[in-house]
């Protein structure tokens, strides 16, 4: 049957208030429209859904049966417009973000902890893991939005906005202290048990880089899961870590573990935000805006 939703809307309000008056006051139509449409929607489906009373209108079992359907119909298309409307109006939605450990530390959550004070009823879902797992999630619309560190490769579709740079450096603890007096020389450096990332982070093939650009081979003795665990294992004295700046900085301060000064330094390199430029949900185009407004991006 090809029957107008309309008509069924009509159906609805009249069935719920057992009174044409009524159900017209509520659809803003006037009565003898509202008996009409009734009236035409019964020839339709060639059987009476309602018996006329004096104090108004019951449903036959015919009726009941439409009603039961087009009741569950009615009130779940009411319940997506509100909840539309309250994702236009970010009372409500979810933002899927996938991110690393360094920069979800140290680059979002104080984003994150804002945004959420100004908009608590927003779910915010994250999933940690290196760059190259970020990107593949976000090919595959899995997240909304990604927030990895160079270096990275990715195609035309990504839109790549840099919001913070960060520095590699290297730490050693007590045992190794005398390297932290002086300048050093890469390959004295890399005849110490070197502590890194897994070889699966943007972290560790850009440290890679950096020793083969002065012909040396970079293999270090201890490769971790996450820098925190780096500055903890140079604490203890297992070798040379080598960590972006800002996870060392505090054990700097406190004397834990020393910066080692490099002859040839690391380059910076940047945080960066990686969005496609569409299929990204309302919420979370506003948490960018958020941050862009913070970062003056």
């Amino acid at each position: 049957m090809n029957i107008s939703l309309d008509w069924y809307k009509v159906f609805y309000e009249v069935a719920k208030a057992k009174n044409i008056t009524d159900a017209a006051h509520k659809l803003y139509i006037s009565q003898p429209a509202v008996s009409q449409i009734i009236k035409q929607l019964e020839e339709k489906i060639n059987t009476n859904l309602f018996i006329r009373t004096q104090k108004g209108v019951i449903l036959t079992k015919e009726g009941e049966v439409l009603y039961k359907y087009i009741s569950e119909a009615i009130e779940k298309i009411s319940l997506g417009e509100k909840k539309l409307e309250e994702h236009i109006n970010l009372e409500n939605g979810e933002i899927r973000i996938g991110s690393s450990d360094m920069c979800l530390k140290y680059y979002l959550l104080k984003y994150l902890e804002q945004f959420q004070e100004k908009y608590p009823k927003i779910k915010i879902s994250i999933t940690n893991c290196p760059t190259p797992e970020t990107i593949k999630l976000l090919e595959e619309d899995k997240i909304d939005f990604g927030l990895i560190s160079e270096p990275f490769k990715v195609d035309n579709q990504f839109k790549v906005i840099k919001v913070c740079q960060i520095e590699d450096i290297f730490i050693c603890g007590e045992k190794y202290k005398k390297v932290s007096e002086n300048q050093v020389k890469l390959e004295e450096l890399n005849s110490y048990p070197g502590i890194c990332l897994e070889e699966n982070t943007s972290t560790r093939k850009y440290i890679n880089k950096y020793f083969e650009s002065n012909n040396i081979e970079y293999a270090p003795k201890y490769e971790l899961a996450t820098s925190d665990l780096i500055v903890d294992f140079t604490k203890r004295n297992f070798g040379i870590g080598c960590v972006v700046d800002k996870f060392a900085q505090q054990a700097i301060k406190n004397k834990e573990v020393y910066k080692i000064n490099v002859e040839k330094q690391i380059n910076p390199r940047h945080i960066c935000i990686i969005k496609k430029e569409k299929l990204i949900s309302r919420v979370s185009e506003e948490l960018l805006r958020f941050i862009s407004d913070k970062e003056n991006l």
